[in-house]
Parts: C-alpha cells; sequence; structure tokens
C-alpha cells in the first residue's frame, strides 16, 4: 500500500506500524520504550507523530499504517509533545549523569540532547526514593533511574523465559520489582544480562570491579595476578573492530601486562583438561547404559538457570 511521510510517497506492507513504515526508508522516530520483535507497550510516548485527520497524535509504535495514510513524524505539534514527554520523564530521573556507568550511552541522555531540554520543568512525582539493589553478584539495579518502559520485563519473560522482575504497584506507585521485592540475587534471576544490555539508561548495569582492580594494580606492595578465559582472546578482537574469529593472545597478553599485571595466566589448559574429563565421563555412561543425555556448561548463568527451574536435570 501507498502512504505518505513528510510528504514522500512511500510504499509498505499491510500490517506494517507507523515505526517499521518510517525506519524502513531510513526516517528515524525516536523510541525508549521499544524493543523489536519483543516490546511494544507504547509506554514512553516518544514515539508519537501526527496524521492527517487524526484527532490526537498516534502513537507510532504501536498504530498500524492504513492505505493513503498522511504521516508528519517532525511536525511542530509531535516534537513539542516528544519534549513533554521525555521532560516529564526526566522529573524523575536523578540529575547524576556525569558519575552515572551509562552516562555518553544512555539513551534518555541522547534524547533529552537531541530534543534540546536543558533544565528540570516539571518537579517530581514520585513521593519516596527508591533504594540501589546491590545483591545480585553480576547485576546493579538503580530504580531511581528507572523510566518504565518495559523493556527489561519483555526480554527476561519473553526471551529468556525466566520472569525473575515484573512492574508492580500502581499510579505513582509502579516500579519494576522483584518477587516479593527481594533484591536480584535472592530470586530465581540466571544473571544473563539481557536486561542490562537493552535498558535505555541505568536503571540496570553489568556490576563492574574496575575500581577494585586498578587500586590493587596501583598497590606496589601486591602481586596482581590476571588469568583469562579461553573465549576472551576472540571477544576482544571483535569489541575492536578486529574481523570475527581473529585470535589475538599475544596483544591481550601484552596489554594485561602494560596495565600492570605481575602475571598473565591462561585457562586454555585447563579447558582442555576439562574436555578430556568431560568426554571421558560421556563414553562411560554410553557404555554402562547411564543417564543421558549429559549436559554441560562452564556458563554460571546457564547452571543457575538450570538449578532454578530443571534442578531435576542436574
Amino acid at each position: 500500500m501507498e502512504i505518505n511521510i513528510n510528504n514522500r510517497p512511500v510504499q509498505v506492507a499491510e500490517g506494517a506500524t507507523i515505526l517499521e513504515a518510517c525506519r524502513s526508508v531510513g526516517i528515524e522516530v525516536p523510541t525508549l520504550c521499544y524493543l523489536k520483535d519483543v516490546s511494544q507497550n507504547a509506554s514512553c510516548g516518544v514515539c508519537v507523530v501526527e496524521v492527517k485527520g487524526a484527532k490526537s497524535l498516534l502513537r507510532s509504535c504501536i498504530t498500524q499504517v492504513t492505505e493513503g495514510m498522511e504521516i508528519s513524524t517532525n511536525s511542530p505539534r509531535a516534537m513539542q509533545a516528544r519534549k513533554v514527554n521525555v521532560e516529564l520523564l526526566l522529573a524523575n530521573h536523578p540529575q547524576d549523569c556525569l558519575i552515572c556507568d551509562r552516562n555518553g550511552n544512555c539513551e534518555l541522555q541522547e534524547l533529552t540532547h537531541a530534543l534540546g531540554i536543558s533544565a528540570r520543568r516539571f518537579v517530581r512525582t514520585r513521593k519516596e526514593l527508591l533504594v540501589k539493589d546491590e545483591t545480585s553478584l553480576s547485576l546493579v539495579r538503580d530504580p531511581e533511574k528507572c523510566i518504565l518502559c518495559g523493556r527489561c520485563v519483555a526480554v527476561c519473560s519473553q526471551m529468556q523465559g525466566v520472569k525473575a522482575i515484573d512492574f508492580s504497584g500502581r499510579g505513582l506507585k509502579s516500579k519494576i520489582s522483584t518477587f516479593l521485592d527481594s533484591g536480584l540475587g535472592l530470586v530465581a534471576c540466571s544473571n544473563c544480562g539481557q536486561c542490562a544490555l537493552v535498558c535505555p539508561t541505568g536503571a540496570i548495569t553489568e556490576r563492574s570491579s574496575v575500581r577494585e582492580v586498578w587500586a590493587a594494580l596501583q598497590d606496589p606492595g601486591k602481586i596482581v595476578l590476571v588469568q583469562t578465559a579461553p573465549a576472551v582472546r576472540v571477544g576482544i578482537g571483535e569489541a575492536m573492530g578486529m574481523p570475527y574469529g581473529s585470535l589475538v593472545t599475544g596483544q591481550m597478553v601484552a596489554g594485561l601486562r602494560r596495565l600492570g599485571f605481575s602475571k598473565v595466566f591462561d585457562t586454555n589448559f585447563a579447558a582442555d583438561l576439562t574436555i578430556i574429563e568431560e568426554g571421558n565421563e560421556l563414553l562411560h555412561r554410553i557404555r554402562t547404559g547411564g543417564e543421558l543425555p549429559m549436559i554441560t556448561s562452564c556458563s554460571p548463568g546457564w547452571i543457575k538457570f538450570i538449578e532454578d527451574f530443571y534442578p531435576g536435570l542436574l
């Protein structure tokens, strides 16, 4: 079908949303809660567009296109509504960007700059300060920075099947919480980190030990050792823009030594021993009619998932 976006005729598939139609032709519409194929709950109100003949602005992430629809993504009315919606989110958001782990990599921060917001106009509506959750060994939750976009809930329940977090409360008391408001480290969370990956702010971040490592490296009286997993030599290369599969063992060791580590140990040999032991165990099970299938993993997250949801397989 044919529609018109910003005075430009566009051919789109029937059933597509306005957001999908815009992005298919390179027209960017900002979003905070949208997550392709996973979450389209239209909670942030940032993706609003103006459609000719509609009484109000429409949220592009959930509104399907119709034949002949005329859409304006950057009309003054739509831009002003986006700005107000982001300002309302900022009313309950901490102003600590300079010390936030997501500073420079925060979708809310980027959108604030893009919309030209330089001051807080609205007063805080949340009555109480929400406590930071540091019970998990892998993740840190800071509910004060949560904008209730629902992305973390969507990936946790729909993609991972864990359902460790969900919405709770109503109105001004709405928040993302765990079972009985327990810490994330005290519930059936597999520490997969997908929630931190999709969070648009610093509400859920990976736990960092960088400060402790730097402190140890700067202590002249300490011998500091580092031990790397086999996959790191490949992952670091890819993160630095090298072709997939590039081995950077030498560069990795040299880099760690230049950072100040006294010794660099490789887990590769121990991993080979583990493979031999697991192979022997599998052969033994096959020969003696032992329990099959045999599943093994070095991932603490995978192991915790099995412990919490399928303990009978252990």
